[in-house]
């Protein structure tokens, strides 16, 4: 990267990636899950470029849901300086891509800002790298760079781009001749054979000040109301919170629809970086790391006679014998069970789950929140049994419930609790009880995670039944 302002990395998070069940949940996506290295999907993006010349902190844009949760993650992976935009409704990437361009042109119009989703793969770094520097000094002429992923087959699963004429001024860069839709496998292999398309990457490059101007342009209604938007826009603790009652203004549609399919300042340039867009259980298999017999495995999985398969246990022990093209994923409350080439069909799964109102669509077994996570244990008539996991220095609101006591018992680390009137330390292998009805509150005021057993017992025990007085995070 040269010596000018440096290039902001703007990361789309706010995906529910519903194709990877049971792993992705709705409340805890792809994009939080190490997926395919010990990083967790967004981690991996961020750190493509944290603490490098010539690129700035990251903005991530998400929902208000996943706030904590993108907040968590880049503390994990050291990444201190990072911008969270809150999105208060998913109103598809122009509107998201539109509030990071007024964001970064407050202070810069000719800021250059690298769109990426969270949940892609670059496995080749240095080859990113070497197209970043050939497509910055485009973006920063005015063109709005898409990047171009040079086919290796006739994928039907990506959208596909045909490139143009070269541009003079900056070698391998060609203008967008037009963009096609995900097409079906004659058609891809006519594509390919021409040598002049590339998938879509639903990546992009430009600066803040070019994409306003063509949004205004092309799009003046998303333009005018995430204008408003970033105008009325709060911080509320470490995040950036958009104007709700503007926002849902925006019309909801892709940058491709709303710009990029429609501008004349388009140019692609092909690249091979190692790059896949993670979208199912086939394409983990594609990028994994294959045994003799042609197997991804992780976890705690035994095989026999097992080819070709994609094995993956978060939690049991998992065993297959004598089968080939399957996924099998085994998580604490649910098992996948599909054939490698439907893996797409996963969506099917997820639709009846909708249907019929199941909890493991949303939610894993083990829920985080801002101070920590719980997990449940057992659930009974009128008792459930909880893991709390409070972290360092942090503290749960001070609460109340209706319809259930609590019993909480210590067995690492050391406890501060409010109940009632009273505040008391609550050591390990000690415990208290709750009444319902209680004001109460826990805090670890230790330097290591503080782990409790919590018995829930009473007539209700949903999680909605919280009254929350005081709340460190906002959530009141």
């Amino acid at each position: 990267m040269n010596a000018m302002a440096p290039v902001t990395p703007v990361i789309l998070s706010g995906g529910a990636g519903t194709r990877l069940w049971p792993m992705s949940r709705e409340q805890y996506p792809k994009q939080l899950l190490p997926l395919s290295s010990a990083n967790s999907m967004i981690q991996e993006t961020a750190l493509r470029f944290a603490n490098r010349s010539g690129f700035a902190a990251p903005m991530i844009l998400t929902g208000d849901a996943l706030r904590f949760h993108a907040a968590e993650q880049m503390r994990l992976a050291g990444i201190d300086d990072a911008t969270i935009v809150l999105e208060p409704t998913a109103r598809n990437t122009a509107p998201a891509v539109a509030a990071a361009a007024f964001l970064l042109a407050e202070t810069d119009p000719d800021a250059v800002m690298l769109v990426m989703p969270s949940d892609h793969v670059i496995t080749d770094q240095a080859a990113f790298d070497a197209v970043l520097n050939t497509v910055v000094p485009a973006a920063r002429a005015g063109y709005l760079v898409t990047f171009g992923i040079t086919p290796t087959a006739p994928a039907t699963g990506y959208g596909y781009i045909r490139q143009g004429q070269e541009l003079g001024d900056f070698p391998g860069v060609h203008k967008v001749a037009n963009f096609t839709e995900k097409p079906n496998t004659e058609r891809a292999q006519a594509f390919l054979a021409t040598g002049d398309y590339v998938w879509n990457s639903g990546m992009f490059l430009f600066t803040a000040g070019a994409f306003l101007a063509e949004l205004q342009r092309l799009a003046p209604a998303i333009h005018d109301a995430v204008s408003q938007t970033v105008r009325q826009r709060k911080v509320d603790l470490d995040f950036v919170r958009l104007d709700r009652d503007t926002f849902v203004g925006a019309p909801s549609i892709s940058i491709d629809y709303a710009v990029m399919e429609r501008t004349d300042r388009a140019v692609t340039i092909g690249c091979d970086i190692g790059w896949t867009d993670v979208g199912c259980w086939s394409e983990l298999w594609e990028i994994g790391d294959k045994d003799n017999n042609g197997n991804v495995v992780q976890g705690d999985v035994l095989t026999q006679d097992v080819k070709n398969s994609y094995l993956r246990s978060e939690g049991p022990l998992l065993g297959a014998v004598g089968v080939e093209d399957l996924v099998v994923v085994a998580t604490e409350d649910a098992v996948l069970v599909i054939d490698k080439d439907r893996s797409q069909d996963v969506k099917l799964l997820v639709e009846q789950m909708r249907s019929q109102s199941r909890s493991q669509l949303a939610t894993h077994p083990q829920v985080h929140r801002p101070w920590g996570f719980y997990q449940s244990i057992r659930n009974g008539e009128r008792y459930q049994v909880k893991l709390l996991s409070v972290k360092p220095g942090a503290k749960l609101s001070l609460q109340k419930h209706y319809h259930r006591a609590e019993h909480w018992i210590v067995v690492q680390g050391t406890a501060i609790v409010t109940n009632g009137e009273t505040t008391q330390i609550v050591r390990e292998n000690e415990s208290t009880y709750i009444p319902a009805c209680t004001v109460h509150r826990l805090e670890n005021p230790g330097r290591i995670p503080l782990h409790l057993i919590e018995v829930q017992s009473g007539s209700y025990l949903g999680e909605d039944d919280i009254v929350r007085l005081e709340d460190t995070y906002g959530r009141n």
